[in-house]
């Protein structure tokens, strides 16, 4: 297993673009296997879980090409023969869910393990199930694999239980070749959703209402190859903008739509920050000392989720006392013991909330990634701590963050992999 060894309190400077998004890759590369055809990808981030979808792909059949200095995955469907997702890899990275609604409209079963991911809770697979249950699927569950089948999809009016972004991913791909018309109600509307519906109808498909929480498929016979640039990671461009500001530098993140970051860039500037905000890029300046604050994480347009841990790290320094409510995932908060080693003053009260109390000086030392958006919280608080820094499970950010190692050590942080 691969560390980070940092030595912090230096301030960055300068400017760094945002790779690809990796929640709309993983989805989009998984929908890859409905289409006819090549199909090219640009913008493509060169992460850990993207690598092992592509080999997931691979796996069951598809020519699939890239160029990472490019950032351009090429592929091709025509040779996938397999439905059985039974390999480690599958059971590595959540994202593997996301073949569920693909392979079971093109095969009309499809076998796949419980799926892996972020250590953050229980994370229940009801909604994409029963989504796929109303299309017609089939559903059994033996040995720690589910297997579902449908002589074929129907269009059916769906109302999902949650806002969970993975189940309207699965149900919108699914129902894309499922007969007639599917509404899909309290659908997930993030921004990686929307990208997810714009490349398959540029492939073809009929989906109507993407960035609502009401989704209109009207079913149809063949999907054609596509070419489409992946839409920026909105998550890592979060990330960028707190370590500017943590560390009191000045830092233009481009190449990111601050539109997508609407609610968490208002709580920047409630806390105090300094920002510009352009069209396509947030500069960050040194601030006055910033004060604590309340956020609650919410399905998009709300707080997400994914930046909630990074965000704390702000709050460590913030004058005051800052609250934190993810009521998403019971088990987001175990970092929050990571930061306390480092002297960071933190009240866990139960599985959802915890409050922070600042400023605190963190000082360096040896603490461990539990998950991606932990160990990117980690990276962040390193920064800011004086003396040195050990992250271990280096490869839990990897999966998530292109070489942030170097993103960061361009902008002047002293950061090394080991």
């Amino acid at each position: 297993m691969s560390k980070f060894v940092i030595c912090g309190n230096k301030k960055l400077k300068g400017e760094v673009e945002v790779q690809g998004a990796k929640n709309a890759a993983t989805p989009i590369l998984a929908a890859s296997v409905l289409l006819s055809g090549k199909t090219v990808l640009e913008n493509t981030p060169n992460i850990l879980d993207v690598e092992r979808m592509k080999t997931i792909l691979r796996k069951i059949g598809a020519a699939v090409a890239s160029d990472t200095e490019k950032h351009t995955v090429k592929l091709n469907s025509a040779g996938v023969k397999s439905w059985n997702l039974n390999f480690p890899e599958a059971v590595k990275i959540r994202s593997s869910l996301l073949l569920l609604g693909p392979l079971l409209a093109r095969f009309g079963k499809v076998k796949i393990p419980y799926p892996g991911g972020c250590r953050i809770g229980a994370r229940s697979l009801d909604t994409h199930l029963d989504g796929l249950r109303a299309l017609g699927a089939a559903v059994k569950y033996a040995d720690n694999h589910y297997f579902l089948t449908a002589d074929k999809l129907q269009g059916a009016e769906i109302v999902l239980d949650e806002f969970s972004v993975t189940a309207t991913e699965n149900i919108m791909m699914a129902a894309c070749f499922a007969r007639g018309r599917t509404i899909v109600k309290l659908a997930a509307c993030e921004p990686h959703v929307q990208d997810l519906a714009r490349f398959l109808n540029q492939a073809g498909a009929k989906i109507a209402g993407a960035g609502t929480h009401t989704l209109i498929i009207d079913g149809i016979k063949k999907l054609n190859g596509a070419r489409y640039k992946i839409i920026p990671d909105m998550i890592e461009a979060g990330t960028l903008i707190i370590a500017g500001l943590a560390t009191g530098g000045s830092v233009k993140v481009k190449n990111m739509n601050p539109a997508d970051l609407d609610i968490f860039l208002k709580k920047l500037k409630e806390m105090g920050a300094r920002l510009a905000i352009g069209k396509n890029y947030v500069q960050t300046f040194p601030s006055p000392p910033l004060s604590g604050i309340k956020i609650q994480t919410l399905p998009y347009p709300g707080f997400p989720t994914d930046l909630q841990a990074p965000f704390s790290v702000l709050m460590t320094q913030a004058r005051g006392e800052s609250a934190i409510h993810d009521p998403m995932y019971e088990g987001r908060l175990k970092y929050l013991e990571e930061l306390a080693k480092m002297g960071a003053s933190v009240k866990i009260l139960n599985s959802h909330q915890a409050k922070i109390t600042g400023p605190a000086k963190l000082a360096g030392k040896e603490i461990t990634s539990l998950d991606l958006r932990a160990g990117a919280t980690l990276i962040l608080a390193g920064l800011i701590a004086s003396g040195k820094s050990i992250i271990h499970r280096a490869e839990e950010i990897d999966r998530g963050y292109e070489r942030i190692e170097e993103k960061l050590a361009a902008l002047g942080a002293d950061i090394r992999r080991f």
